[in-house]
């Protein structure tokens, strides 16, 4: 019975992390209408935040999601990805990740 009950809570708790995800995206999108540099700031640090710990349940180590970044990163940069070609934010986020 108690395992029973442990996966129901887990099954809860990524119910529970996928709505926070949707509610974070739309607090951004509203900061986003308003132009409120504080709201869109907080949002992103929260979604990303939401994001890491909805892998981490979902049996994700964080190092794995971090390596799965870099990789998809590469892959844009190597194909021409637009905001590569017009802006260099491929390889902006790249070096970020390298230096933290």
């Amino acid at each position: 019975m108690e395992k029973e009950m442990d996966v129901a809570k887990r099954l809860k708790i990524v119910e529970w992390l996928k709505t926070e995800v949707l509610d974070h995206m739309s607090r951004l999108f509203k900061g986003i209408w308003d132009g409120n540099t504080h709201r869109i700031t907080d949002s992103l640090a929260s979604l990303v935040v939401s994001c890491y710990i909805l892998g981490r349940r979902l049996g994700l180590p964080y190092d794995q999601l971090d390596q799965a970044m870099k990789e998809k990163l590469g892959k844009h940069r190597k194909e021409g990805h637009q905001l590569e070609d017009w802006y260099g934010d491929i390889s902006s986020l790249e070096d970020h990740l390298r230096k933290r």
